[in-house]
């Protein structure tokens, strides 16, 4: 039985909107359909995982082909997961090895620091091979669909947000504790059981982490909704590993140019990248958007970022605009950021969404 305190998660269960985008995920979540990382446990990709990195890249390809054949009779009834043998090795086993293969020249994300994270090296993010966890609890303070959401924050991050109100774990990445894949397929097999409505993969930043999320889906036999809860910096690379395997993306749609993503975050090429990813993601699986509404930065951040979800993700992506920004950590050092967002700028985002169109606002 779900453990809900919030009236709105029980409302969203009704909510035709929220359903619309959302479709397949409260169909998993209410155990109507398998969860897609279970899904790719079921497609064979019938190769050696010793071959060489082009030919499972190749064979990677094909195996996402079969899966959304697999996926599509799934959803249409035309086939049972429980009728079909799981074969080894799956699509799944696949994206573990070539995630696996990735740590020794790491472009997990679009830093591409190339380091050998086998061999104890760390790029920008500091994460090592094995991922470390700072908490992991029943979330109850994310989207109303989301909640209870089983909650794993990693310690460590891409980014160098001057923002960050969890800043403490982003940019700590020895804090925590070490954590291997069998124990989070425990921990999260566990939560579902306790009524969580999905398992969520944050921090911090999950990408570092990738190679130790896909292991830990690989190894848990519940059905449960993944959510991949990110800055949506990922290579393509970890997109295509992505796909398959994640039934929402949770996204971060931070900032609308480049300079202001260099000022705050410390990071180049920010508006091609996430915005490409986030193409790719609707074109793979669910979405919840998020963009956190900056104080002094409406026009040059969020109207263009409305303004391109509508544009390309539709009216009735769902969007949640986000009014919960405080200075923390060391954001008090840019002027333009130290107060809370004002509720005329809250008021003037969500004018820009009624404007553009977006039908499917969360506030």
């Amino acid at each position: 039985m779900w453990r809900i305190f919030r009236p709105d998660t029980v409302e969203v269960l009704s909510d035709e909107k929220a359903r619309g985008a959302l479709g397949r995920y409260f169909a998993v979540m209410e155990n109507m359909l398998p969860a897609r990382f279970q899904v790719c446990k079921h497609v064979g990709v019938g190769i050696d995982l010793s071959a060489s990195d082009e030919e499972l890249w190749s064979t990677h390809e094909r195996g996402l082909k079969k899966f959304r054949k697999l996926l599509a009779d799934v959803d249409k009834g035309k086939t049972k997961l429980k009728n079909l043998k799981q074969t080894e090795p799956s699509l799944l086993d696949l994206k573990v090895e070539l995630a696996k293969r990735i740590l020794r020249s790491c472009h997990f994300c679009e830093r591409r620091c190339g380091v050998d994270r086998t061999e104890g090296e760390k790029g920008t993010c500091g994460v090592g091979e094995r991922s470390r966890v700072a908490s992991e609890f029943m979330h109850h303070g994310e989207e109303p669909e989301l909640v209870p959401s089983y909650t794993i924050f990693f310690n460590g991050c891409t980014f160098k947000c001057c923002l960050c109100q969890n800043w403490d774990i982003s940019q700590d990445p020895k804090g925590g504790v070490e954590v291997s894949p069998q124990t989070l397929a425990k921990l999260i097999e566990a939560n579902r059981r306790e009524g969580a409505r999905n398992v969520n993969w944050v921090g911090g930043e999950p990408t570092p982490n990738l190679h130790v999320i896909l292991a830990a889906l690989n190894e848990c036999k519940t059905s449960i909704p993944s959510v991949w809860n990110s800055n949506f910096f990922m290579s393509l690379e970890s997109m295509k590993l992505l796909f398959g395997t994640q039934d929402v993306f949770l996204t971060d749609l931070k900032y609308g140019n480049d300079a202001c993503a260099l000022r705050y975050s410390k990071v180049n090429n920010y508006w091609e990248v996430v915005t490409r990813n986030h193409r790719l993601a609707y074109a793979d699986a669910e979405l919840i958007i998020r963009h956190l509404v900056l104080p002094n930065n409406v026009e040059c951040c969020t109207r263009p970022v409305l303004e391109w979800i509508a544009r390309n993700l539709g009216s009735t992506a769902r969007t949640n605009i986000m009014p919960q920004f405080r200075p923390e950590y060391k954001a008090r050092e840019f002027e333009e950021l130290r107060r809370r967002t004002t509720a005329d700028e809250m008021d003037a985002a969500l004018k820009i969404a009624r404007e553009v169109g977006l039908e499917n606002v969360i506030s």
